[in-house]
């Protein structure tokens, strides 16, 4: 069987993988460099700016523990050059083309776009023609344009990651996890931010807790957030920047900025691909559609990763692409798996999450809620870095683990190790039982799992207590 995979970034490169493992001749092209969106205009970027930023931070952390230091100043040319410098190091060590290459891939890349020009056949930009019996689509997505008169003057994410100088304000409309990435990277080398959010709250898919520290802590720093603001009428160019007008309630009011850039959400990079030729229908909001083992309206062509609008984050996509190489080898069978998978934004603070929210939770279960502030950690204590908490859900009945959120210092990592914890069924009582190294940023994972089974079972947390006591805490 020959499949070809479109698409090389994360989703992509899994399909293409699988698709080999189980035997088809796999063919693997993409439009651009090998990596995708994920290496080249995604998290491997996105987290080296915010590195910078983090190390900015720090610095004014100096004089809190006796070190003189002038104040850091900031080369965006350099850091730009080093930013290229680890996405080209990403994509030379990953070992996943050498790995696909290995298992027979045949990997065409930076061919330009690419299109249907028959249901079995597609053709690069140069006349290369590639048939297959299967065809997997995986071209990922772009940011959403906002559609009102002067919109050509907001830039998006990725224009802001090629700037040539950081500019002294910026306004950004969004506060999901795109936005606020992008304006507290920003804020930290010293422009000037305001962030506009058109619902009631910033991150309105994360816990309602963590989006009111998030945003108590972002203000703390500085930053101006708007939260339902009203609706935006028009951008126009003022001076050497961009007016933003928009109105509520009847009153219209105007913002200023050097730049002006829009994370609205995302769409999904369909472009040129020329879909009707294969008979590939899109559904509503444009992104591919397909049924529950990611098969498109054509049997033979399938879709995973944010070209079909599931999910816009690596790990969800990743998942989705074994499933679809799986079934286009196989014949449909598999489904995604639907374990919880841990997210979070690189902002300062950090957030994340895996799991349900609190309300999620409450509506489906009977449930205990623990909570764990950060100043209370030995580690975070230590490290001057005392804002934020940690906030677990479990089941009254079970102790299973529901949900865990997470604001503050590595709270990325943090929430990885309840992401582990619940993927292996393990309960609060069992987690705070566990005795982890001292003093670490995981002194919350315990402190919280032991609160949490005090409620489920109160002889089970005294057992858990002499646990705690050898974590120090």
């Amino acid at each position: 069987m020959r499949v070809v995979v479109i698409g090389a970034g994360p989703a992509g490169v899994m399909a293409a993988l699988r698709a080999a493992e189980l035997g088809a001749d796999t063919t693997l092209v993409t439009r651009g460099e090998f990596g995708g969106m994920a290496a080249n205009d995604g998290p491997v970027p996105v987290r080296t700016l915010a590195h910078a930023a983090r190390l900015i931070r720090g610095a004014r952390q100096l004089g809190r523990y006796g070190i003189e230091a002038g104040m850091p100043r900031l080369d965006y040319g350099k850091l730009l050059a080093r930013v290229r410098e680890v996405a080209g190091e990403v994509r030379d060590h990953s070992g996943l083309r050498a790995q696909a290459e290995k298992l027979g891939v045949k990997i065409h890349d930076r061919v330009g776009p690419v299109r249907f020009v028959a249901p079995h056949a597609v053709q690069a930009e140069g006349g290369t023609r590639f048939e297959a019996d299967r065809f997997i689509v995986c071209t990922g997505g772009m940011s959403r344009r906002l559609t009102v008169p002067g919109a050509e003057l907001v830039a998006t994410h990725s224009d802001a990651w090629e700037l040539k100088s950081v500019p002294e304000s910026m306004l950004v409309i969004g506060g999901g996890m795109t936005g606020l990435q992008v304006a507290s990277i920003f804020h930290a080398f010293g422009c000037h931010m305001t962030v506009f959010q058109r619902g009631p709250r910033i991150l309105p898919d994360e816990d309602e807790d963590i989006a009111v520290e998030v945003a108590r802590q972002l203000r703390a720093s500085g930053m101006v957030i708007h939260e339902g603001f009203g609706s935006i009428e028009r951008f126009e160019r003022a001076g050497a920047g961009t007016r933003m007008t928009f109105a509520k309630d009847g009153r219209r009011e105007t913002a200023e900025a050097a730049l002006a850039l829009a994370a609205i959400g995302w769409a999904a990079d369909t472009a040129g691909l020329c879909l009707d030729a294969a008979g590939v229908a899109l559904d509503e909001h444009g992104f591919v559609k397909v049924d529950a083992h990611l098969a498109t309206s054509v049997p033979h062509i399938f879709a995973a990763g944010d070209v079909t609008g599931r999910s816009v984050l690596v790990p969800p996509a990743v998942l989705d692409a074994h499933a679809a190489a799986t079934n286009a080898v196989h014949g449909a069978g598999t489904r995604p798996s639907e374990q919880p998978i841990p997210m979070g934004g690189f902002t300062e603070p950090e957030y994340a999450h895996v799991g349900l929210t609190e309300s999620e939770a409450r509506r489906r279960h009977d449930i205990v809620v623990s909570r764990v502030e950060f100043r209370e950690l030995v580690r975070h204590v230590i490290d001057g870095r005392e804002d934020g908490f940690c906030k677990l859900i479990a089941e009254r009945a079970t102790g299973r683990i529901l949900g865990c959120h997470v604001v503050g210092e590595r709270a990325v990592e943090i929430v990885q190790a309840f992401a582990i914890a619940m993927a292996g069924g393990v309960t609060v009582g069992a987690l705070a039982r566990r005795s982890l190294a001292f003093p670490t940023y995981l002194g919350a994972v315990t402190r919280a799992a032991y609160r949490a089974a005090v409620q489920v079972d109160a002889a089970l947390a005294a057992e858990s207590a002499a646990g705690m006591l050898a974590e120090g805490v």
